[in-house]
C-alpha cells in the first residue's frame, strides 16, 4: 500500500506539468501567467506570477519565489483538487498587517524532469559510483522516469532561476532586488531544492521555506545514502546565520512518515552553526500528511516567519 502511494504521488507530479491547464482562479490578487518561459538550461515552463489586491507600480514588493507552481493557488486544476491557497494565505496576513507585502513567482515542475530538476546536484556528486547506482535503483523501482544513470540538474534549475527568470522578474514588477527581500519555499522535493538554492545563493536569497523537505531523496531509508550527504551538505554550506532565515517543518504521515528523525539531525546542525529563534524556525505536526492540504493549514507559519516586518 506504501508503495502504490509513492508511485501515484510520483506518477501524477509527472503528469501535471503536461497539462494545459486555464489561469488559475484566485479569491484575491491576480495570475499573470508567462507561457512556456525560454531557457537555456533546462525546459520550458510556465510561470504563474500572482499579484496581491492594490498592487501598485509606485511602490516595492518582496519576492516568494515558489516550486511546483501548478499546485500553489487553485484547486479546481490541480491534479489531486487540492492547493496552497497561497492567495487566501497572504491576503489574510496582509490584512492583519503583520508582515510586508511579496508576490509571489509560481515556477511551474518539469513533469518528467522534477526530480532531476530538484535534487540538489552537489551532495549527489560526493557520493561514489556505487552509491549512485544505488540511488538509480531505488528511483527505477518507483518508476521515477530516467533516461539511464539518474543525473540531477538541479545546479542548471538554479541558474535558470537566478540568471533568467529573477531578472525577468526584475525588471517587469515593481520589486525589490535586494537578498533581505528575495524569498523560496517549496514542499517535499521542493523543500529540498529551496534549501539548496540559499546556500548555493546566499547572496540572492535572504530565507527559504522548506516543508516536508524530502530528505531521503528517493523513497526508502533502507541503504539509502543520499540523508547523509544532504546533511553533510547543509553542514559545510549553510550561508551566515546573521543574514538569513530558515524554516524547516513535517509531518509524521504518508511520505511524511520517512523524515522527523532525519530532520532532527538538521535542527541539530542548525544549532551548531549558530542559527538560532531569531532566524530558523523548525516546527513538527503529528498527524499531518504529505499533502497540499496539509502545507495549506501551516503556511501562515513560514510566511510569518519570513516576511515579518
Amino acid at each position: 500500500m506504501k508503495r502504490v502511494l509513492c508511485v501515484s504521488l510520483i506518477f501524477a507530479f509527472t503528469l501535471i506539468a503536461k497539462a494545459q491547464d486555464p489561469l488559475p482562479v484566485v479569491v484575491s490578487g491576480k495570475i499573470e501567467r508567462v507561457e512556456n518561459f525560454s531557457s537555456k538550461y533546462i525546459t520550458s515552463r510556465n510561470i504563474d506570477v500572482w499579484v496581491p489586491d492594490g498592487y501598485a507600480e509606485s511602490k516595492n514588493y518582496a519576492v516568494l519565489y515558489m516550486h511546483d507552481g501548478q499546485m500553489l493557488f487553485d484547486p479546481e486544476n490541480s491534479w489531486n483538487k487540492q492547493a496552497w491557497n497561497v492567495d487566501d494565505v497572504a491576503t489574510e496576513l496582509f490584512l492583519s498587517n503583520t508582515i510586508k507585502e511579496f508576490i509571489v513567482v509560481g515556477i511551474w515542475n518539469g513533469g518528467e524532469t522534477r526530480h532531476s530538476d530538484y535534487f540538489p546536484q552537489r551532495p549527489f556528486e560526493s557520493l561514489s559510483k556505487t552509491e549512485k547506482d544505488t540511488i538509480t535503483a531505488q528511483l527505477q523501482k518507483v518508476s521515477i522516469p530516467l533516461s539511464g544513470i539518474f543525473s540531477p540538474q538541479s545546479d542548471h534549475y538554479l541558474k535558470f532561476i537566478v540568471e533568467e527568470l529573477k531578472p525577468y522578474i526584475d525588471q517587469k514588477y515593481s520589486v525589490y532586488t535586494n537578498r533581505e527581500n528575495t524569498y523560496v519555499a517549496g514542499s517535499s522535493m521542493g523543500g529540498l531544492i529551496s534549501m539548496y538554492a540559499m546556500c548555493e545563493y546566499p547572496e540572492v536569497f535572504g530565507g527559504a521555506a522548506c516543508l516536508s523537505t524530502h530528505w531521503v531523496g528517493t523513497f526508502t531509508l533502507e541503504n539509502n545514502p543520499v540523508p547523509d550527504a544532504f546533511l553533510n551538505y547543509l553542514k559545510n554550506h549553510l550561508p551566515d546565520p546573521k543574514e538569513h532565515k530558515m524554516y524547516f517543518d513535517c509531518g509524521d504521515e504518508t511520505l511524511d512518515r520517512l523524515y522527523p528523525d532525519i530532520q532532527k539531525k538538521a535542527n541539530q546542525l542548525m544549532i551548531e552553526k549558530g542559527y538560532n529563534e531569531s532566524n530558523w524556525m523548525t516546527k513538527f505536526f503529528p498527524g499531518e500528511d504529505h499533502s497540499e492540504a496539509a502545507w495549506n493549514k501551516r503556511l501562515h507559519i513560514p510566511l510569518e516567519f519570513l516576511f515579518e516586518k
